[in-house]
Parts: structure tokens; sequence; C-alpha cells
């Protein structure tokens, strides 16, 4: 049964994936901004709809009263990336335009990635780690000035689910060029979507957003340190079973 529901989510990710796709490149002709990144969102709201009712997915969201308030109100959210899921969640959840800090390779990708070419996103180059972190904060500053928030997952990567990574700390560098203050957020979403698995299983994703810590007069390695040990004490709180070995 889990097979089949996977197949049938793939197969509704592909059918609304392209018309959806190209449609917002065309719009982006005429449309873009913050409307544009609204118009992309309600895909993913579509995608998590099928994620509910076809995949038996559910989400359960705590600490919605930690995010920082006003239309301009800068944030960098540093987020546990366990899957695509919270690619797909996050967005649909926020009430400020996100902009991710992703690799370029990802633009090549039909459709989907031809979406994200149109946004504002800030996409880099891994190979010129230097030149890619200018490009980010000089990028991260215009559109905080914006009000858009900056998204980004300082393990770099996926990571299996009771597994930690190894923090990067240029959320918290970006963090404190633009005097922004980093939202911890942990996500059980591998218990039901692994990392880099096709088959997905019915259950409950926790998304968990923890108090806002100040930039302000902060070392990059400390405020990681501090945003690193929220996020995984709670990721332990909340998916207790994958941790125990």
């Amino acid at each position: 049964m889990a097979l089949l529901r996977s197949i049938l989510h793939m197969a509704w990710i592909f059918v609304t994936v392209v018309p959806w796709g190209l449609a917002l490149v065309v719009a982006s002709i005429w449309v873009r901004g913050t409307p544009l990144w609204w118009f992309a969102v309600n895909w993913m709201r579509v995608v998590i709809w099928g994620a509910r009712v076809i995949l038996g997915i559910q989400v359960r969201v705590t600490g919605m009263e930690n995010l920082p308030v006003g239309e301009t109100s800068p944030a960098i959210l540093l987020s546990k990336h366990q899957s695509t899921l919270e690619t797909l969640l996050l967005p649909t959840l926020m009430p400020h335009p996100l902009a991710f800090v992703f690799k370029k390779e990802l633009l090549k990708i039909p459709f989907f990635g031809w979406s994200m070419a149109r946004l504002d996103m800030i996409h880099i180059d891994r190979a010129a780690r230097a030149r890619s972190f200018l490009k980010v904060v000089a990028q991260g500053k215009l559109l905080a000035a914006r009000g858009i928030w900056i998204i980004m997952f300082p393990e770099g990567t996926r990571i299996p689910r009771g597994q930690q990574g190894v923090y990067q700390p240029a959320g918290a560098r970006l963090a404190i060029e633009t005097g922004a203050p980093v939202i911890p957020i942990a996500v059980t979403s591998a218990k039901c979507w692994p990392r880099k698995a096709f088959i997905k299983y019915p259950g409950v994703v926790d998304v968990s957003i923890g108090k806002p810590i100040p930039s302000a007069g902060r070392e990059s390695k400390d405020l990681t340190r501090e945003a690193q040990e929220w996020i995984e004490a709670e990721m332990r709180r909340l998916d207790p079973d994958a941790y125990r070995q």
C-alpha cells in the first residue's frame, strides 16, 4: 500500500508541476517578486495536500508565535534537513516570502528548477565557497530589506533520521551581517519521508519553531552552536526512537 501511495503521489507531483511551472515562467515575464512567490507556494500547498490525502502524512506545527512580527522584520531560518518534504512544507507555513540558498545545479531540473530561477532565490556555486558567501551576503541584505526571510539548511544536505551532520556557520554569519535573528527549526520529516527514498509512509511530521536567537554582537561559531544545540535537543524530544542507538 505504501508503494502504491508513493507512486500516486509522485504522479500527482508531475501532473501538477508541469502546468504550474510553465504558467509561472510565462507569468514571470510580467510579474515578479512577492506575487510570483505566492503563486509558487500555492503549488507547494497542492503537493502537501497530496501528501496528506494520498500518503497519509499529517503535519503538527508548534512555535508559530516565535516568528518575528512585521512586514519587514528580518529573519534567518536555520532548519533541520532530512528530506524533500521540508523544502515544500516550510514555505506553506511562513507568513513571509522565503529565499532559499541552494546549489545552482538545481536550476537544471525541468519545470521545478526553471521556476526557481524566476523567483528571488540565492543560488551558489559550491566549488567557489568564498565568492559564493559574498554573493549570499550581498543578496541576503537586499532581500532582507524587502521583508524576505532567508532559509538555510546548516548541515548542507539531507541527513538520515537519527543522525547529525556538521553545522556550517554560513547562516549565522549572514544573520550577523544583516542584523537578523536566527530562527531554529526542527523537522521530523524522515519519519514519513525518508532521505532519498521513493516510498513514503503515513504518520505525523512535527515542525517545531524555536525562539529567535539575537545575532547582534555574536560570533558566528557561538551563534551556530546555540542554534545547533536547540535543534538537536528538539529533534531528540520530538523523535526519541530515532536516537536510542
